[in-house]
């Protein structure tokens, strides 16, 4: 008794331990921004390119993108920049005059797919402190929709951030130290930010519209080793071909049943048919029925084909 006793005790100590072992990470998908929080902590002013690259490595797949939504004065934009350019975006931010940032989630929804988790949280806040032109935090509120894939290393596959209000706060101590100077106080009552983001990043998002389309070109000078007319004719070559190309169908070959010749006469009438019916036929059929697509398609055509994305938006 004492024996069975103990052993049940184990027992259900097992099953206590189970019920209070934490979530295993992979299910954290919130973790992630916590730890890319605090990487973005540790940043210093020696940071280089290749921190950011790390630092893209990390939390960004291969194949990432990164998309910010926003109205401005002149109406709604919309970026979307793809890995490459994610390390330099956020290095724009610190270069605009931020100090720290960090984003807060809060109710965001969770939802499990086959290789992907995606979180929705529709009470997002990116909070950034500014050191200079003058000492002012700004919270940038909107939603943020991740996706995040579904193994170990749980990287965001997609990154969209549409922001729908911004606040900038100056402490009081600072009014108070500058409450008799009027042109010190008019400085303070502008806004620094345009949407919560700095002007260096909007000037970046702008460039990317530019860059965006050209890695493909990018991509195909460093592969390649070919001159940028080179790599443009290319590309625009190959995008041509796209574009004429017939969609592929499967071609199904007719089935034709063979007949026993009865006797040499009945096969000679019926070869004769067949070469009448033949002629025929081919008188009926056009010359332009044999050429293909791609041949009645002037080259002329290639530099009228337009490269998509490269006009720049204000």
């Amino acid at each position: 008794m004492h024996h069975q006793h103990s052993w049940n005790l184990q027992i259900s100590e097992c099953i206590q331990a189970i019920h209070e072992r934490h979530t295993p990470y992979m299910v954290q998908p919130e973790y992630r921004i916590y730890e890319m929080n605090k990487r973005l902590q540790s940043r210093t002013e020696d940071s280089d390119n290749l921190w950011w690259d790390a630092f893209a490595t990390e939390f960004f797949e291969d194949d990432a993108t990164l998309t910010l939504s926003f109205c401005l004065e002149d109406g709604p934009k919309r970026y979307t920049i793809g890995r490459t350019l994610i390390p330099r975006y956020f290095s724009t931010v610190f270069e605009g005059g931020v100090t720290d940032l960090y984003y807060i989630l809060k109710h965001s929804k969770e939802s499990y797919h086959n290789s992907s988790i995606t979180v929705d949280c529709d009470q997002c806040a990116m909070v950034t402190q500014h050191g200079k032109p003058m000492f002012t935090k700004v919270c940038t509120e909107g939603r943020l929709i991740l996706e995040f894939t579904f193994d170990d290393l749980m990287r965001i596959k997609t990154w969209h951030f549409t922001i729908r209000q911004y606040r900038e706060l100056v402490p009081r101590s600072i009014l108070a130290m500058h409450a008799q100077d009027p042109q010190v106080l008019d400085q303070l009552s502008k806004n620094i930010t345009r949407m919560g983001l700095t002007n260096f990043t909007l000037n970046y998002l702008r460039l990317c519209v530019i860059l965006e389309p050209m890695q493909e070109l990018m991509s195909r000078h460093k592969t390649y080793n070919l001159s940028p007319r080179d790599c443009l004719k290319t590309c625009l070559f190959q995008k041509w071909q796209r574009m004429v190309a017939p969609p592929a169908e499967p071609t199904r070959q007719p089935t034709t049943k063979r007949r026993k010749r009865k006797n040499s006469t009945s096969s000679t009438s019926n070869s004769s048919a067949g070469a009448n019916a033949n002629s025929t036929g081919s008188k009926k059929k056009t010359p332009a029925a044999n050429l293909s697509l791609s041949s009645q398609v002037p080259i002329a055509s290639i530099a009228r084909s337009p490269v998509s994305g490269c006009a720049l938006r204000t």
